[in-house]
């Protein structure tokens, strides 16, 4: 299993957002970003401020996907 964050890359686009945005409106590391980018696992504190700044619930920025 692993996880998508393309509902978020998705919504940062609608709202002409770039990462660096990202970033500095959810307090969070570069290296915290490049893991999303990826679609690689992140704490769950860094998803929470993500969706505190976006005001998302988690649903909207993630989902978990099945390995094939």
């Amino acid at each position: 299993m692993g996880v998508s964050y393309k509902k978020l890359f998705k919504l940062l686009i609608d709202r002409g957002m770039k990462k660096k945005d990202l970033q500095e409106a959810a307090d969070l590391s570069p290296a915290a970003v490049t893991k999303l980018a990826k679609d690689e696992y992140v704490r769950l504190d860094v998803l929470v401020r993500v969706c505190c700044a976006l005001d998302v619930d988690i649903g909207d920025i993630m989902e978990v996907t099945k390995d094939e």
